[in-house]
């Protein structure tokens, strides 16, 4: 049957893309600017993917804002803070095409649909000792916008998760964050002004309990969606991927089930898959990623499930990364659709993090993925840190939040679920009675607390280096000190929760070149087929360079996927038509 027929396709479309996240509407927003139809597509009832509850945040080296606030930064600094800790894994070509590109979609973007980001002065790159590290300004967060613009499509949006809210329910962006859980100057005037501004909003409340201010991945989704009802690109819910469609070695449309009902979708010039991971694949983990493994600990929502990657496998697509994830500890809160990440806690002062024998593994406060693959490191040498524990004492309860619960001056534990005690998280007297009861030998985790006691005094940490670098301390307690890091852990009662070895996604997946083309294992392109964001292998190999690593590549490469599909040679479109 040839692919031109009339009846042949039920919708028919210059670019077709897979996928409701960043990356996805990017990508159809900058092929819509360029003279081209565009679809989104994508599985779910919402929009907006694990894009819509992340932070929102992009890593964008060299971008305009830094040179605004008099800051510095250049493309040499960028490079070689990424090849170094990247490794040698990541062809340069496509390293330099991000670094390269980024500024250009983010300037392309506001300029083009009002869709803005600004940078954050203060929040460090991952690694910021390492040669062209920097300690501020490459991440970019986007800025606040107003749900109520959105009319109907507020309802579609996928929620963002409690935890990024302050009392669950009031947004605060990565500036407020900081500002609030590190206690910088004005963060009660700040508290204040967010409840307030929030609770006097009558009317909106009448209508739901969201926020109107959107900020972080609610923010950002929100803004390319209102950009995608202004300039007329479709979204379709409920329109799932089953397989790609190839005509003589090109990608030339989509097969879909739409509310349980097959279509079959032409592209013209040609398919974007940015429909994520894995990690909701319980096969797919198994089968790539560390062990034991279980979608139970993913931080992510329970909606990606590799299709994308392996519709291109089908065709010949070359794999890449797929043992590695965006990792970080998380914690589980019952009933919960997925686990919560711990951004914030682990740097705060007065807390330890310990294996089965009670030993200290980690500095607590490091990047979460580096955490992560540190559990899994301890535990292969057979010292139990799967789960690993969190063990801390009654002054950091008081006045640090823990993931499942806020600091207990807010939620003591008398407001918690009487059924959470010694299950969700744990209690006792004493650290003897603590680690029996969490299953750890008492003297090891004593001897740890111990130690940690004396790091507190002096305010180095001899073992792991707590606190010695500007991202550990970004959250963290200024009003401690020597150390803003650590702090005793004296007070009865003693508190502790499993940490387990999550993720925010996966980070393997379809091979792609510096225009996001897709790979064939002989490193050809497969014609009319793209890729971007977490349904790619990642740009960042190995590694996660700052806040914003996941999303700024997403948007930059679904960027670079239009401008390559509106450049298509004009013989190949006709052919594909044909």
């Amino acid at each position: 049957m040839g692919v031109g027929e009339a009846n042949h396709w039920d919708q028919q479309y210059d670019v077709i893309v897979v996928g409701s996240g960043g990356g996805g509407m990017t990508a159809a927003l900058c092929a819509k600017a360029q003279g081209l139809s565009a679809v989104v597509i994508e599985k779910s009832d919402k929009y907006g993917g694990t894009s819509a509850v992340s932070g929102g945040g992009i890593w964008i080296p060299c971008n305009d804002d830094i040179a605004k606030a008099g800051a510095h930064d250049s493309f040499d600094e960028a490079l070689t803070y990424l090849k170094r800790v990247i490794g040698n894994g990541v062809p340069q070509a496509r390293i330099e095409a991000y670094l390269r590109n980024g500024p250009d979609m983010v300037r392309y973007l506001a300029d083009t649909f009002d869709v803005r980001f600004h940078s954050v002065p203060k929040y460090p790159d991952y690694y910021p000792n390492q040669p062209g590290g920097k300690e501020g300004w490459r991440s970019m967060q986007p800025d606040a916008f107003d749900g109520a613009k959105l009319g109907a499509e507020f309802d579609r949006q996928r929620e963002s998760f409690k935890g990024t809210l302050l009392m669950g329910r009031i947004a605060m962006d990565q500036i407020e964050a900081h500002t609030l859980f590190s206690r910088g100057p004005g963060w009660i005037r700040l508290t204040l002004k967010l409840v307030l501004k929030y609770w006097f909003d009558f009317a909106w409340r009448r209508r739901t309990h969201r926020d109107r201010r959107q900020v972080l991945g609610q923010g950002m989704v929100a803004a390319l969606r209102y950009a995608m009802l202004q300039h007329d690109v479709p979204l379709q819910l409920d329109t799932g991927l089953e397989s790609l469609v190839e005509d003589n070695g090109r990608v030339v449309g989509v097969a879909v089930t739409q509310n349980g009902r097959p279509l079959r979708y032409h592209a013209r010039r040609g398919v974007i898959l940015a429909c994520g991971g894995f990690e909701s694949n319980q096969q797919m983990r198994e089968q790539y990623l560390a062990k034991p493994t279980t979608t139970e600990w993913t931080a992510a929502p329970p909606i990606n499930h590799g299709d994308g990657i392996r519709a291109g496998q089908q065709l010949g697509a070359a794999i890449d990364l797929m043992d590695k994830v965006w990792g970080s500890p998380t914690v589980a809160k019952p009933g919960a659709k997925q686990q919560i990440t711990l951004f914030v806690e682990r740097g705060m002062p007065g807390c330890v993090a310990v294996n089965r024998k009670g030993q200290r593994f980690v500095n607590e406060a490091a990047a979460y993925p580096d955490f992560r693959d540190a559990m899994y490191a301890d535990d292969a040498k057979g010292n139990g840190c799967v789960p690993c524990w969190l063990v801390f004492d009654a002054t950091f309860r008081h006045k640090y939040p823990m993931g499942i619960f806020l600091p207990g001056q807010i939620e003591p534990d008398s407001k918690l679920p009487k059924d959470w005690l010694d299950k969700v998280y744990y209690r006792a007297d004493t650290l003897d009675a603590l680690a029996q009861k969490i299953g750890v030998d008492a003297t090891g985790l004593k001897d740890s607390v111990a130690r940690m006691n004396g790091y507190a005094k002096t305010g180095v940490d001899t073992e792991f280096h707590k606190g010695e670098t500007a991202i550990d301390r970004y959250y963290s307690d200024p009003s401690v000190k020597p150390n803003t890091c650590l702090g005793p852990i004296v007070k009865a009662p003693f508190y502790a929760v499993a940490l387990w070895p999550g993720e925010i996604g996966t980070k393997g997946g379809l091979v792609t070149d510096a225009r996001a083309r897709v790979l064939r294992e002989d490193g050809s392109v497969i014609a009319g087929l793209y890729a971007t964001g977490n349904t790619s292998a990642a740009v960042m190999g190995p590694t996660y360079a700052g806040a914003g690593s996941t999303l700024g590549p997403a948007m930059t490469f679904g960027y670079l996927a239009a401008r390559d599909l509106a450049n298509a040679d004009a013989g190949q479109v006709a052919r594909a038509a044909a």
